[in-house]
């Protein structure tokens, strides 16, 4: 007996509807699978082809910006842009590619050669720079001819800019391609790496140079890439350096360097109530411009040869006698240690007799004291309270005020300048050696005293917030573009152990030098400024006196600390009292002088035949 309501028996199974529900079904399994061979054929056929065609798998290294730097009040001076560098990979670089790679890079293939064989030692595998910051012309033609040129590649790079009206050489410093013995000590850079050679760019370096990233490509059997690696998704990206926040004011900046030049010295003026650096000013220089990007190769031996010393950093490098910008130290030394008080006098005939030798003053003072003293920069004076006070008590005094010794900068290069000692003394000129008279010419900031600029900058400070030594120092802050927050660096600071009444006597003394009558430096005069200072003629016996000149203002809440210096000029109270006064002016007064117009100030006759009763601008 038959089943009953089988399906070939049902009357709706082969119906209309069902056939063309069907129909539809298969034509949109067909309409996917044909747009589906259209993208992978028509849209993405040569992606697909490139990987095809790829052998490997290559790790392309990404370098980072370096970090900005910006001034104390936020403006941007140093930052990148991006540069263009030709690299050969030496593994995949076939000879026959030279004769070609050198027309188009227009370089000789004996320098080319030159270039890869000082990396021989290294991995094949790591990419060469050969030609840095190639013009767009450059890079079309390598492009052009890339199948041509096995190994070889464009790789974005960046160079420094610089945005300010000077050169600010010494304290930001350079960039350059790492040597070979740098190499050794810091494996984790790569040949033909720029790096932080001086200045801040090298100090700083850890933070400045920032992460290298990583992109995955694929590589056809040339070598050549042709495909993004898992569309990018692996690639680690690089992380720029960290950006610097200075306490240099780069109008300011600018306006010191204007000031020097033509000159051999430095000016450096702090903010004594934190030890930052607002000026840091040294001339002569070089522009730091010409070692960003392409950097001639004999540029380095040229500077290095200059007898003019452009690479030497004077406001931290250069070491001089202080002259009578030492006379406050000395006295403070007398006075703390109770050899005299402010009302003790002594009379100045012109000049004291020491044994058989007479040591001339500018003049015969007559009777004064220790703020009169300073006033007048009366050698007489300091002649016999540098005997007064003795050896132990100089270099116990001078250690005080961070003399012969760092002061903890933060550039590289820092001299210690030089604070004699008995033991010093006997070690060089043998235990026979007469201290005493070189304690008279200690008295004055002569003999084998030496200081740097910036250590009298420091000491200003120090004498203009009575007695708080701060830690000189440039970077206010520090950016980290990993985690973009921004943090204050820190630094020392110690009160040095003095009677506070001294360091007033000491101000006293200072504000007569610029605005009593008979003042060494009244040309230093600022309208509503109470302004303190000091000359000081150091003497030379190789040539011309060197010119020093310390103030700080206002008196009564210090904003402003400085020294300038300025080699082989003459008086001080001529030469360096006036670039002085216009940087004062500047400060306070910002809008009294045109920054953009601004030259310098041409000094008095420094070179003035005077009479021995006739005043000298000490």
């Amino acid at each position: 007996m038959a089943l009953q309501g089988g399906l070939g028996d049902s009357p709706d199974f082969a119906s209309s509807g069902r056939r063309r529900t069907f129909k539809i079904l298969i034509s949109l399994i067909c309409i996917t699978f044909i747009l589906r061979l259209a993208q992978l054929q028509i849209i993405e056929g040569s992606e697909y082809r490139n990987v095809s065609h790829a052998q490997a798998i290559k790790k392309v290294r990404i370098e980072p910006f370096r970090g900005n730097m910006y001034d104390r009040n936020g403006i941007m001076i140093v930052h990148n842009e991006p540069s263009f560098s030709v690299n050969i990979t030496p593994y995949e670089f076939k000879p026959y590619a030279m004769p070609l790679l050198s027309s188009l890079l227009q370089m000789d293939s004996s320098e080319i050669h030159r270039i890869l064989d000082k990396y021989k030692n290294y991995s094949p595998f790591i990419p060469i720079k050969v030609f840095r910051d190639a013009d767009f012309k450059t890079v079309s033609l390598v492009s052009e001819y890339y199948d041509y040129l096995p190994g070889v590649d464009i790789n974005v790079d960046s160079k420094r800019l610089y945005e300010f009206d000077c050169n600010m050489a010494h304290l930001l410093g350079y960039t350059r391609e790492i040597t070979s013995e740098q190499l050794a000590k810091k494996p984790y850079y790569n040949p033909g790496d720029v790096i932080g050679q001086s200045g801040l760019e090298g100090y700083y370096e850890t933070f400045l140079r920032g992460k290298e990233g990583i992109q995955f490509v694929a590589i056809n059997k040339s070598g050549k890439k042709v495909a993004s690696f898992d569309n990018g998704t692996k690639d680690i990206p690089a992380n720029n350096g960290f950006d610097l926040y200075l306490s240099i004011d780069i109008k300011l900046q600018e306006m010191a360097e204007k000031a020097l030049e033509g000159k051999r010295g430095a000016v450096v003026a702090i903010d004594p109530s934190t030890g930052e650096i607002i000026i840091c000013a040294s001339k002569p220089d070089y522009d730091p411009r010409s070692f960003s990007g392409k950097v001639p190769a004999e540029l380095y031996n040229k500077l290095s040869s200059d007898e003019a010393s452009p690479l030497l950093h004077r406001a931290i490098m250069s070491q001089y006698p202080p002259g009578s910008t030492w006379k406050m130290l000395v006295a403070i030394a007398a006075l703390n240690e109770g050899l005299i008080d402010e009302n003790t006098t002594i009379n100045c005939p012109g000049g004291f007799q020491f044994g058989n030798k007479f040591h001339k003053c500018h003049g015969a003072h007559g009777s004064v004291n220790v703020r009169s003293a300073i006033k007048g920069s009366c050698n007489t004076f300091f002649y016999q309270l540098g005997l007064k006070i003795g050896m132990a008590n100089l270099e116990k005094y001078g250690q005080m005020f961070n003399f012969g010794m760092k002061t903890g900068i933060d550039l590289p290069g820092e001299k210690i300048g030089r604070l004699p000692t008995t033991k010093w003394l006997e070690r060089i000129y043998g235990k026979d050696i007469a201290v005493k008279g070189r304690l008279v010419n200690y008295g004055i900031g002569q003999g084998e005293i030496l200081v740097t600029p910036l250590q009298m900058a420091a000491y200003t400070a120090a004498l203009a917030n009575n007695g708080t030594y701060y830690q000189p120092h440039i970077v206010k802050a520090i950016k980290n573009n990993y985690t973009n927050k921004t943090e204050p660096t820190s630094y020392s600071y110690r009160k040095i152990q003095i009677n506070p009444h001294i360091f007033k006597v000491i101000q006293d003394g200072m504000f007569d030098v610029v605005n009593a009558a008979g003042g060494t430096a009244s040309v230093v005069k600022v309208d509503g400024v109470s302004v303190c200072g000091k000359t000081g003629t150091a003497e030379n016996p190789h040539g011309n006196d060197h010119a020093w000149f310390i103030c700080f203002a206002p008196r009564e809440n210090p904003k402003i600390a400085m020294c300038v210096f300025v080699e082989n000029a003459g008086f001080g109270g001529a030469i360096s009292a006036p670039i002085a006064r216009d940087l004062l002016n500047a400060f306070f007064h910002p809008e009294s002088i045109d920054l953009k117009t601004y030259q310098g100030t041409a000094p008095a006759d420094s070179n003035k035949k005077v009479t021995n009763t006739e005043y000298i601008p000490d």
